[in-house]
């Protein structure tokens, strides 16, 4: 969530994928006997066991306003498991059409479930829109996407994932951080060890917030005294809300993503986040409402969303449609749950595609992306999957070779560019 989430966008994108159950938290239970660190754990910290290491972090946990009490408590439960490393380098991100993920994410039966915890928990929605402006299909979509509600929430120990993260040498410092403030929930009488159950990449709660998140946005909305997003469905309402606004800088009574429909002479290269033109102007440039009817004439600014090229659904990205890409970077997903936040507020569904868009294989897409690379263009990782940075470089292609500069990558713009490689511009798009 907002600088940390998207390092765990991929893991999302195929846990979103699993069926939620039904079962809630999995009963406490003593951390098994840990897996040994890889030789290459203590690289990053001056050759320093992993014993050694824990103990510099109980430290600056101490010094951070942790007591001591809390650190004896958590003790059994600071332990490396190798494992949780093995997941996190493992993880692999996959490409997927817009219109599947969705189709499966945003279903009718979360949009469904989403409206119906709207009214059933409705005082808590009226009261978190008051106080923070975000709307409660907002949150919902949120909720529904995280973890069903509830429903799926992880089942694996959260202090043990955290640490086995901070040890590794790829996000250390990150995970030292959130270790100690999943400390500082403890110590603060929020959960207790044994209760912190959640994903194994350390995130908690019904919308999934790492420790950090929640030490800051956590609020106690059942007055029970205690944050926890676990099982209260008004502390989560809230704090979700306290998040998208103050940690995301949600804009009060402005919309986030509406359905467009565009005509075929769209000058596509402004079709991109990084451009926003007024309403009005879209509106003179042809671009309409899925129905037809006319877009207002006013001078709400708003980017044209082309998640899928020229071909597929198109969207009004408002300002607030940052706050979706800060939770997470997968374009897929942020859309995905834009969308959803919508149908739970009364949108329409989305209009199919009139024919099939063509997605590049995974081979020819990484193809592609190394071509980019050998042109002098910034593409993040070559990992065949289309990130932002592999859509900016993609239509800055496009516009080269005067094809359509939709972003999306197209088997015409690969075999361009496999055939004058050599005379392919040099640029650098950082």
């Amino acid at each position: 969530m907002v600088q940390t989430r998207f390092l765990i966008a991929a893991v999302t994108l195929v846990a979103c994928t699993a069926t939620a159950s039904a079962q809630m938290l999995p009963p406490p239970a003593r951390p098994a006997a840990p897996k040994a660190p890889s030789p290459r754990a203590a690289s990053c910290h001056n050759g320093a066991s992993f014993d050694r290491f824990l103990a510099e972090v109980k430290q600056q946990a101490v010094a951070a306003g942790v007591s001591q009490r809390t650190i004896a408590e958590a003790s059994p439960y600071l332990v490396y498991d190798q494992g949780i490393v093995n997941r996190d380098r493992g993880q692999r991100v996959f490409g997927q059409l817009f219109t599947e993920f969705a189709g499966r994410m945003a279903a009718p039966y979360r949009m469904q479930n989403g409206q119906q915890h709207t009214k059933q928990y409705a005082p808590a929605f009226a009261r978190a829109e008051k106080e923070y402006g975000v709307p409660p299909a907002v949150i919902a979509a949120f909720w529904g996407l995280e973890s069903d509600f509830g429903a799926n929430m992880g089942n694996l120990p959260t202090l043990k994932s955290l640490v086995s993260l901070a040890y590794d040498c790829r996000r250390s410092e990150m995970f030292v951080g959130e270790t100690i403030a999943a400390l500082k929930i403890i110590d603060r009488g929020d959960l207790h060890p044994d209760e912190m159950i959640g994903s194994w990449a350390g995130e908690l709660g019904q919308t999934q917030f790492l420790p950090v998140h929640y030490v800051n946005y956590a609020v106690d909305y059942d007055g029970d005294g205690r944050r926890d997003l676990l099982r209260s469905p008004a502390d989560v309402i809230g704090s979700t809300a306290n998040y998208i606004a103050n940690g995301l800088k949600w804009r009060r009574g402005e919309p986030w993503l509406e359905e467009i429909r565009v005509p075929p002479n769209l000058p596509w290269e402004k079709t991109d986040l990084t451009v926003r033109e007024p309403r009005s102007t879209w509106a003179q440039l042809g671009v309409t409402y899925p129905d037809g009817r006319p877009l207002p004439n006013d001078n709400l600014a708003a980017s044209v969303l082309l998640p899928m090229g020229r071909f597929g659904p198109a969207f009004l990205a408002y300002p607030n449609f940052a706050a979706y890409t800060e939770w997470n970077n997968s374009l897929i997903y942020s859309t995905t749950a834009g969308y959803l936040a919508s149908r739970i507020a009364g949108a329409a569904p989305m209009r199919k595609p009139s024919t099939p868009v063509a997605q590049l294989p995974f081979n020819e897409l990484k193809e592609l992306q190394q071509l980019l690379v050998r042109a002098g263009y910034n593409v993040g990782k070559v990992d065949g999957v289309l990130g932002q940075q592999s859509r900016t470089a993609v239509k800055a292609m496009q516009i080269k070779y005067g094809l359509p500069a939709d972003s999306w990558p197209t088997a015409e713009l690969l075999a361009r560019m496999r055939g004058s490689t050599a005379q392919a511009p040099q640029a650098t798009i950082r």
